[in-house]
């Protein structure tokens, strides 16, 4: 067997013999607008993966990962998506923060921040989304001064911010140089949440659960060695961040794609809806934007070998969130008058209503479709940029 195949059959054995016993009520656990499900007794998997070494598997092994070839990757996040394991609570430390700290930490942010998330002991959220600026990144207004000690004190409002509650740092993107604007001035910042100045507020979804919140920041302080690069670089940073974030997992995601167009086709067939033309369509048209979906992701992680995705990675992003959230229009089609009713109270919910409900935010969370369609038009096709005041 080729290396791949070799790494592909010790995960999938690995998670066969693993997921058994007090995980096994774990599987399928999780996810989209089901972030709360079992969340203690999945950290309590992270941590079990984390000690057998199957946590970080792309990152260098002198960071704690396996060194992972990007092959091997795609490997590891199809068959953890196939065994059907419970969703990932430390997917913003590993997938997002790890790798920018590698690319851009100093070695002492590397020492102090990767081995904790290595071990799932710290999680991170992502504090770049604000009122006035939430795919428009360059318009943050948090902002962040000196102190006399040389660190800094953070004031301002994060929105939308993925797992606040359950994280205890998060990565802010904070204005720093005063009277600057649009991705000129800005920093990236590393703050403690478990500090005076901090207040966390769960935003309720349309799931009725609450991953994203509101983090409020008044005189939060973070360290004058915990910023990661230079002050006024926050916007290359964050970038390189959103990169990592469309990266190799999203292959993984796809075998869950896969999985809810499965059961929906299914549906179609069981109650009739199958014997539509139209519904017959658009489920072929879903088969086909799916397999799309994982070339163009293949072809951006090839073109991405040597680095961090560069802007092609929109094109992707902008694919499968039009298309998962057409798939949720489609499997309410597909469901009837039935679709409109919750199984019981108070808001119980089946799979194809939390799909169909939580996929409106694919096309807005992660950079909207119109911030997506900007930078397609002006970092990839070249054309001129948009008038802005």
């Amino acid at each position: 067997m080729s290396s791949v195949e070799e790494f592909r059959a010790e995960i999938r054995g690995w998670l066969a013999a693993h997921l058994t016993g007090e995980f096994a009520g774990l599987r399928g656990r999780g996810g989209p607008g089901r972030e709360h499900e079992a969340f203690a007794e999945r950290l309590g998997w992270e941590r079990h993966m984390a000690a057998e070494g199957w946590t970080c598997v792309g990152w260098p092994v002198e960071y704690g990962g396996r060194g992972a070839s990007l092959e091997q990757q795609v490997a590891f996040h199809e068959e953890y998506a196939l065994a059907d394991a419970p969703a990932r609570v430390n997917h913003i430390g590993e997938q997002l923060l790890g790798p920018t700290l590698v690319a851009f930490g100093t070695a002492g942010q590397r020492a102090r921040f990767l081995p904790p998330i290595v071990a799932a002991e710290e999680l991170w959220c992502q504090g770049y989304s604000e009122p006035d600026a939430g795919s428009d990144l360059a318009n943050v207004r948090t902002r962040a001064e000196r102190d006399d000690t040389g660190g800094w004190v953070v004031t301002g409002q994060k929105t939308w911010t993925s797992l606040a509650h359950a994280s205890q740092w998060c990565f802010v993107v904070a204005r720093t140089e005063p009277g600057s604007s649009r991705h000129h001035g800005l920093s990236y910042l590393l703050v403690p949440l478990d500090q005076p100045g901090v207040e966390i507020r769960p935003i309720t979804q349309l799931t009725g659960t609450s991953e994203f919140n509101e983090v409020f920041f008044d005189g939060a302080r973070a360290r004058a060695d915990h910023i990661v690069g230079a002050p006024g670089e926050g916007w290359r940073v964050a970038m390189a961040t959103l990169g990592f974030e469309r990266g190799v997992s999203t292959l993984g995601q796809q075998v869950g794609f896969r999985r809810e167009l499965e059961a929906v086709i299914e549906l179609a067939k069981h109650n009739g809806a199958a014997n539509d033309p139209l519904i017959r369509d658009r489920l072929a048209h879903a088969w086909t934007g799916l397999e799309t979906i994982r070339c163009n992701a293949l072809r951006m992680l090839d073109g991405a070998a040597s680095g961090a995705p560069g802007p092609e990675a929109s094109i992707g992003k902008i694919f499968w969130a039009t298309w998962h959230r057409e798939l949720g229009e489609l499997a309410m089609d597909v469901s009837g008058a039935a679709g409109m009713l919750a199984a019981g109270e108070p808001y119980d919910l089946d799979d194809r209503q939390r799909l169909y409900l939580f996929s409106r935010s694919d096309t807005i969370y992660a950079g909207s479709n119109e911030i997506q369609r900007d930078i397609i038009a002006e970092r990839v096709l070249g054309l001129p940029k948009e008038n802005r005041p």
